[in-house]
């Protein structure tokens, strides 16, 4: 098969969707892997390790969309590159269709077969490619957090971990998946006092026997949410429904429960936003505030940290990415459901339930 990567052009995207090491391993199988020139040097890979792994390099995006048959990104194709996907032509990446409605119809009209790293699911209900990148983001809310807590950036002036005297934030994570579990962790490690909401006991209760003892567990209720929100200083909003929308938690009359100089980080913007409030940002203009609450609402938070964030991510998709290539689209996924999962539309349709529902009517 040949394979392509081209370079990601979403703002301050720094990742790339395929490593020397993972070409070489396409290569070694008789693939053919087209790269775009310098689509790895912000992730610290030069073109030149490419070719040692026997990768071509091609000069432009255009080149590497018309020659391959599976590109491999990170992020969803953006406005510019809608019209260079053709059909019959694999696109496995992160795509989170619900929440973007002109991608969704651009897809469909492309007719080619759209593979989303974000649902594909094993039978346990894991989302293996979604793990590295919500491990990277949840640890990274925190360390966002802390920033703009300080006076200088807007915030309250208040240091997460406190000092002997004077009490630590309160951060209240929403969701306890990968990504809350991490966000927990992190905080609980600065030190500072950590509420993490759930609705589901089972989780709660796995959560209250690992995490420390500055971690407190509580059930998930708009009522506890409002009763929380008064005395917490940073929000981290880490729900996730696959595939789907995210549920809005805090509403915006909810907000000005919060005192000004508060943050909100909001993770699960890429679905949505779990915040009423919430609207994607860039690294570029990552905060506005809202009722003088800071929001932070950057829908690619580990390019951030591209180098850490590659190496997770493709160490998860490799396989899957051999499989397809080694295979075709159809005998890999009927081999293997948890890549089916994956599959969100096909020759213009939508195939996955919860992409379907938000488009109904």
């Amino acid at each position: 098969m040949i394979i392509g990567t081209p370079k990601e052009i979403k703002n301050n995207e720094n990742r790339v969707g395929l490593t020397p090491g993972g070409a070489k391993e396409l290569v070694k199988r008789g693939h053919v892997v087209y790269i775009e020139k310098g689509a790895g040097v912000n992730s610290g890979f030069e073109d030149s390790e490419y070719v040692e792994a026997g990768a071509k390099i091609l000069g432009s995006a255009e080149e590497v969309y018309i020659k391959s048959e599976m590109i491999v990104k990170v992020k969803e194709p953006i406005e510019s590159e809608y019209d260079l996907i053709h059909e019959g032509q694999i696109v496995f990446t992160y795509f989170h269709f619900a929440s973007n409605h002109a991608l969704t119809k651009a897809m469909i009209r492309s007719r080619a077969t759209c593979i989303a790293y974000e649902t594909v699911e094993l039978a346990d209900r894991t989302l293996p490619l979604l793990i590295p990148m919500s491990e990277v983001a949840g640890r990274m809310a925190v360390q966002e957090g802390a920033h703009y807590l300080q006076k200088s950036k807007g915030g309250k002036g208040i240091l997460m971990s406190g000092v002997p005297g004077v009490a630590p934030a309160k951060v209240l994570v929403l969701g306890a998946g990968i990504v809350g579990l991490n966000a927990a962790t992190v905080a609980a490690g600065f030190g500072a006092d950590v509420t993490i909401m759930d609705i589901s006991l089972p989780r709660l209760r796995y959560l209250s026997e690992i995490l420390p003892k500055n971690v407190t567990t509580i059930y998930s209720s708009e009522y506890n949410i409002r009763k929380a929100l008064p005395e917490t200083d940073v929000v981290i909003g880490a729900v996730l429904k696959p595939g789907a929308k995210a549920p809005h938690l805090i509403t915006k009359e909810m907000v000005p429960l919060l005192k000004k100089g508060s943050v909100m980080v909001d993770v699960a913007i890429d679905q949505g936003g779990c915040f009423e409030t919430s609207k994607p940002t860039s690294h570029d203009e990552p905060i506005y505030s809202v009722d003088g609450v800071t929001h932070y609402c950057v829908a690619n938070i580990p390019g951030a940290v591209a180098f850490t964030s590659t190496l997770a991510l493709t160490n998860a998709t490799l396989p899957y990415v051999l499989a397809l290539a080694g295979k075709g689209w159809e005998k890999a996924c009927k081999d293997d459901t948890a890549l089916a999962n994956g599959l969100n539309i096909i020759d213009g349709k939508i195939v996955y339930k919860a992409v379907e529902e938000a488009y109904e009517g």
